[in-house]
């Protein structure tokens, strides 16, 4: 039986939701492939492609998508709205999966093209761009070896149990596991006298890293939370997912952000 609008008026809930700013979106698509429920989509409009809700039920509001949008048109807002429903939202993404199926088995060569036109940059994730520098020439000084500043293990955000002692009130390093690699004075900046969690926000799972953190602010009480990330937009999901995870805790903690470029500079 259909359900008429003013019995799904009576179901919407007070939640967050993803929203797009249509000035800001330059249809890149970035946020497609970033969102786990096939959520967004692109669509042709007056104004170009632009990034569109598939609907409303489909978003579950964790905001995965953030951190891939070059524009920042992507931001989290609280409205009244239908609710997230994960079995469509199940249904739908195996009906993409299909649907992609059944596209390469029809079209041989799809893979071959998708991949020639990823090469050229249409819509790659900006993060990934391929880039390369010169190194920077200086006389060459030996040095004593550095000394690790680790004082705790494990380290990365899904294997840290709450309960460790060493997060007990603590100031709290939470770092993209790409920084070490691009910044070569972490130990000493960093990590000394931090206890230190480590993850990327881009291929693990964000809900999980929210509800982990929220739970090591419940329990350890630490004093202070430190995230130092790279310059790139899909990075910007850690801060986002220790704000959330704040918020989740209801506790107002101190959060800094310190953010790395590739080469290596604080920004």
């Amino acid at each position: 039986m259909a359900v008429d609008n003013g019995e799904r008026d009576m179901n919407k809930v007070k939640r967050k939701i993803i929203n797009i700013d249509e000035e800001l979106c330059n249809g890149c698509g970035n946020c497609i492939p970033a969102c786990p429920e096939q959520a967004l989509q692109i669509v042709e409009t007056p104004n170009g492609p632009k990034a569109r809700l598939v609907k409303e039920i489909y978003c579950d509001g964790l905001g995965a998508c953030l951190g891939n949008c070059p524009t920042d048109a992507l931001t989290l807002t609280e409205e009244e709205v239908e609710p997230y429903d994960e079995d469509a939202t199940l249904t739908r993404i195996k009906e993409m999966l299909e649907k992609h199926l059944k596209h390469q088995k029809k079209h041989g060569g799809a893979r071959q093209t998708h991949a020639q036109k990823e090469s050229k940059g249409a819509h790659v994730c900006p993060g990934a761009a391929v880039a390369q520098w010169d190194e920077k020439k200086e006389p060459s000084v030996r040095t004593p070896r550095a000394s690790s500043e680790l004082r705790q293990w494990p380290v990365q955000i899904h294997l840290v149990p709450p309960t460790a002692s060493y997060l007990r009130n603590a100031d709290i390093a939470i770092i993209a596991d790409c920084v070490p690699f691009a910044y070569a004075n972490l130990h000493e900046e960093f990590l000394k006298g931090r206890t230190v969690l480590v993850g990327c926000p881009k291929f693990d799972d964000a809900e999980a890293y929210i509800e982990k953190i929220a739970q090591i602010i419940e329990q350890a009480q630490p004093k202070s939370i430190k995230v130092v990330r790279m310059e790139v937009p899909c990075c910007s999901g850690l801060t986002h997912i220790v704000e959330e995870a704040r918020k989740r805790a209801d506790s107002n903690i101190p959060v800094e952000e310190v953010i790395v470029g590739i080469k290596g500079e604080i920004e």
